[in-house]
């Protein structure tokens, strides 16, 4: 594979970044968690009573959506690598998972601090 540099190795970055995000609004929980982000960044920018506040709405609303990327990357790893069952591939696709889970947790409580505090 050739390695660019300068403005052109951004330009191609910025392209697999894109492809990336192609790939993931195919699945349907990043799908949903996106929605999840267009309708909460309004809320945000609505609610929050100063710029911490909104940039902690934010922030924890895009951590959700970048844990997804994470753990659907692991994913198509774990099926590249084959589709048998083997405890760690289990391990690691359940890892994932809980990333995301704990990831929920803490833009609920974030959402939930401010919004009732």
């Amino acid at each position: 594979m050739q390695k660019y540099k300068g403005f052109k190795h951004i330009v191609k970055a910025t392209g697999y970044s894109f492809s990336g995000l192609g790939y993931a609004i195919k699945e349907t929980a990043f799908r949903h968690e996106l929605l999840l982000c267009l309708i909460g960044i309004p809320f945000a920018c609505y609610w929050a009573k100063d710029k911490i506040e909104l940039l902690l709405l934010l922030i924890s609303l895009l951590l959700l959506l970048v844990v997804e990327l994470i753990n659907t990357a692991i994913e198509a790893t774990v099926d590249r690598i084959g589709k048998d069952f083997h405890p760690l591939a289990k391990m690691a696709k359940d890892l994932g998972s809980a990333a995301v889970f704990v990831s929920m947790l803490i833009c609920a409580m974030v959402w939930l601090v401010i919004l009732c505090g």
